[in-house]
């Protein structure tokens, strides 16, 4: 029986076999269940935190709530004429209040009103892998409850950071991402340890509101991206006040009265208020019972492109725990393929697994989009120029300066980025892009359109940009392409 807002209690009478058990109810676990009940099944979501998940709360739409005031205000400040009007700093507890609001104060009262709107049962508590096609789930109060399922498991766990071995460091009660989104008190100062997106998106964000900043990176920045992307992140950084030191290592942390001390590879130390650790992810593996189906335990879990495990016909993995692309728009396209392909499954219907088919999550190879909100942005998709060498295509390389395009200087007074087109010359196909400038996330749709299409480059010459926009910046690829291959 569904109480009123569609949560299953252990206390009340339940339905313990389902076609489709979700293990997590965030984002990816969402889209996996939505998917089964549209296409005719029935599915139950296992979330012992808040439905909505990381996403939601702690990933990507708080950290974009606390960035988009500071984007709106430097973009007010590089247009004459709005510039004259700006005459304030940002009003940081109204920055953090619109965050709040995003978050909906940490309630997930909405999320849980839509499952029950789409057909999708809750339950509250742990789930666990206890046998085939089966779930234990633990609740808060120590009960269990088994629930069976007739077609399908998904595992939708998700990833949390990494607390890396450095000494002294886990106990000098660093942040991580959940502590940065959600923080309610603006510290002093913040050294963050990591160059990659969470790093300069966190660093961006108490820089603006006036931290002061400390970044320490082993390597570069963004050092998955092209080149170029790390190094103009790092001047930006630089720009709003961050002290950005990349190829310096961390040595040891220590948390006294007067806040956090690292001390750094190269003999020197930093001292902060907070310590931010933006280091990478590990899967939410460890305890889902993998062991049951011959798996280990908090490693990343192998799928194939319809997301189910190798030797298994009802275990699927869907979104961050399964390692392929850990971003929240990727793990919701494998959770579409997934629900999808469990539909398909259950009810005899053909599998489409053939590459780019409706089963299959293709994308995540060669065509995944990626935004950077960091100052300035990076929107980038498929292939860097590295990669593609690496992967053996015949490499072209387009680069152009983004500010010289007419509809950036009437965007920005004094526009700055930077755009490059890797392509296929062989097949005369786009592998990638790179954007870096003042919001170009919305450049990279277009972008991921002809990567993931693999359209013709004689067939995007007929796709005219208006003018004038930034988008111009595709006539101009083509221009410079069209003069190399002359």
């Amino acid at each position: 029986m569904r109480t009123v807002d569609g949560e299953v209690t252990m206390a009340a009478e339940k339905n313990d076999e389902y076609d489709l058990i979700v293990l997590g109810g965030g984002a990816v676990g969402e889209n996996v269940a939505d998917r089964a009940v549209q296409g005719g099944l029935s599915a139950i979501i296992v979330e012992s935190e808040l439905v909505g998940g990381e996403c939601s709360y702690w990933a990507c739409m708080p950290s974009k709530a606390l960035l988009r005031p500071a984007q709106a205000l430097r973009a007010a400040q590089k247009v004459g004429g709005a510039a004259q009007a700006v005459t304030d700093t940002l009003d940081v507890r109204a920055v953090f209040d619109r965050r709040d609001s995003f978050t909906s104060n940490w309630s997930d009262d909405g999320q849980v009103k839509w499952l029950d709107s789409a057909g999708i049962d809750l339950a509250r508590g742990h789930g666990r892998l206890t046998g085939e096609r089966e779930v234990t789930v633990t609740d808060a109060d120590g009960g269990t409850r088994v629930i069976r399922a007739r077609h399908a498991v998904a595992i939708s766990t998700g990833s949390d950071a990494v607390i890396p071995p450095i000494p002294g460091l886990a106990d000098a009660e660093p942040w991580t991402s959940r502590e940065a989104t959600s923080a309610e008190e603006l510290p002093e100062s913040l050294a963050v340890i990591g160059g990659g997106v969470v790093a300069v998106e966190m660093a961006t964000v108490y820089a603006s509101l006036g931290s002061t900043v400390t970044v320490i990176a082993r390597g570069d920045l963004l050092g998955s991206l092209e080149p170029f992307a790390g190094e103009r992140v790092s001047k930006g950084l630089a720009e709003i006040g961050v002290d950005v030191r990349t190829g310096t290592g961390t040595t040891r942390v220590s948390r006294g009265d007067d806040g956090v001390t690292i001390e750094l590879s190269d003999g020197s130390t930093v001292t902060a208020s907070e310590v931010l650790v933006a280091t990478g992810r590990r899967p939410r593996s460890g305890d889902v019972g993998l062991e049951v189906v011959g798996l280990e335990p908090g490693r990343w879990i192998d799928v194939d492109d319809t997301l189910r495990v190798p030797g298994s016909d009802w275990l699927y993995a869907v979104g961050d725990v399964n390692g392929r692309v850990l971003l929240t728009h990727q793990g919701k396209y494998q959770a579409r393929a997934a629900g999808d392909v469990i539909v398909a499954r259950a009810k005899g219907d053909a599998v489409d697994d053939a590459p780019w088919g409706r089963h299959v999550a293709t994308a995540d190879h060669s065509a995944a989009p990626q935004v950077t909100f960091s100052y300035p942005e990076v929107a980038s998709v498929g292939l860097t120029e590295a990669q593609a060498r690496e992967a053996g295509h015949e490499v072209a390389v387009v680069d152009y300066d983004l500010g010289s395009v007419a509809g950036a200087s009437v965007y920005e007074d004094g526009f700055e980025g930077q755009a490059r087109l890797v392509i296929d010359s062989a097949r005369d196909v786009v592998l990638g892009a790179t954007f870096v400038g003042p919001e170009v996330a919305e450049l990279v749709q277009a972008a991921s359109i002809a990567v993931a299409g693999e359209v013709p480059i004689a067939r995007l010459w007929h796709a005219v940009p208006a003018y004038p926009t930034v988008s111009e910046i595709w006539l101009r690829l083509l221009e410079g392409y069209g003069r190399q291959s002359a």
